[in-house]
């Protein structure tokens, strides 16, 4: 159970970041177009990291036969 909550922490982590730097971009499209795409790269980066996570949380919750 300790790794699930590890897991969860990290998920939670990664998502706040996640919401931060896809503003970030957002907010830097019109005024520094290069700085927003790096900070897309990085989010996108973070969305398969979560996405990861995503999966191994799922294989623990389902019940073993």
């Amino acid at each position: 159970m300790k790794n699930l909550t590890e897991i969860k922490k990290h998920r939670k982590r990664l998502q706040k970041r996640y919401k931060q730097l896809i503003e970030k971009a957002y907010n830097l499209r019109q005024t520094d177009s290069a700085q927003s795409d790096i900070s897309e790269y990085q989010a996108i980066q973070l969305l398969d990291e979560l996405n990861r996570l995503n999966y191994l949380h799922r294989d623990n919750m389902t019940p073993s036969l």
